[in-house]
């Protein structure tokens, strides 16, 4: 899995705006991109903030194998620094390396990669029949695979993961059949569970703008990959190591992601450990020029989040375009 596939970076500029605010009012050049994938929010911050430093942290194999490649190739190798690991891991590494009061600003991407959907063999599409993995980290057998998951859990737990992190609403049908084909044969490829769940909509509804099977692999990969639990253990522990000034920026991409970040921001700025304000009143999304660029920014949302040195609320963006401030 050597080839890495081309990857947008969804709403490049709005991020840059945020991240180079940080860099003003902090006075710090030191940023954080905690999911580096095609490189494209890393390098392009590397390239804005001159004499500027990125750590950038990932943990999938073939961004961290392509990543290193890349900033050999464009001479990066003393102004970005990749990090192997999950970005539950970086407080963690931040503590090891007396990161505290240090950065300017810290980017979350929470999306996954172009490269991940659309290499059929990661398992995390169902446009072609392909081994049911979904692992971020691939190499990491601690983690089971989708198909482990589907095989071992029982009808219930498996109706819930679909309900809880797909907003599936025929979750229990859909868990059912699958429970059924398992008596038959072992659960491996992604065909057999997009073909439960287009089976499992009424005919009427399998040809929507929305795949019957979406949501169950949607479900599926926050799941494998303990996704909205990394990042509600992830998020708060963040701050610390902002610079005053700093920003945090988080890019979400669907509602479950959303809300986890829209409460945590709340309850940061409520809790006054660490005085911050919060620059997105609502988030920011991408605008109509990038929509006709790249589909998949549709769903993205990003908010921001700004540590300060006295106390305050909500201010900031508003109703107005982040590159306005």
């Amino acid at each position: 899995m050597s080839e890495y596939l081309g990857h947008f970076s969804v709403m490049l500029s709005e991020c840059l705006d945020a991240l180079e605010l940080g860099a003003r009012a902090s006075g710090s050049m030191v940023f954080a991109d905690l999911t580096f994938g095609a490189g494209g929010h890393t390098f392009a911050l590397s390239d804005r903030v001159s004499g500027s430093t990125v750590f950038s942290t990932d943990q999938d194999p073939d961004a961290l194998r392509n990543g290193e490649k890349m900033i050999l190739a464009r001479g990066k190798s003393e102004a970005v620094r990749l990090l192997p690991m999950n970005f539950q891991d970086f407080p963690d590494w931040c503590e090891r390396h007396q990161m505290h009061g240090k950065f300017a600003g810290i980017l979350m991407d929470l999306g996954v990669s172009s490269h991940q959907f659309d290499k059929m063999e990661r398992g995390f599409s169902f446009r072609a029949d392909a081994p049911l993995d979904m692992r971020m980290n691939y190499e990491d057998r601690s983690t089971g695979t989708a198909a482990d998951l589907l095989n071992e859990l029982p009808e219930k737990e498996i109706a819930d993961i679909l309900f809880a992190y797909g907003e599936e609403r025929l979750s229990r049908k859909i868990a059912a059949r699958i429970v059924e084909l398992r008596q038959r044969e072992k659960i491996a490829t992604t065909g057999q569970i997009e073909d439960i769940c287009f089976h499992a909509y009424p005919p009427k509804d399998r040809h929507g703008k929305t795949h019957p099977a979406t949501r169950t692999f949607q479900a599926l990969r926050i799941a494998v990959n303990a996704e909205l639990t990394v990042l509600e253990n992830t998020l708060p522990k963040l701050l610390p190591f902002l610079s005053d000034g700093g920003v945090l920026a988080v890019i979400s991409f669907h509602s479950l992601e959303d809300r986890i970040v829209k409460h945590t921001f709340k309850e940061i700025v409520e809790k006054k450990d660490f005085p911050a304000i919060i620059l997105t009143k609502k988030p920011l999304t991408a605008t109509e020029e990038e929509l006709s660029q790249n589909s998949r920014s549709r769903s993205a949302k990003l908010r921001l989040l700004q540590r300060v040195s006295q106390l305050g609320g909500v201010d900031g963006v508003k109703k107005k375009r982040h590159s306005e401030i």
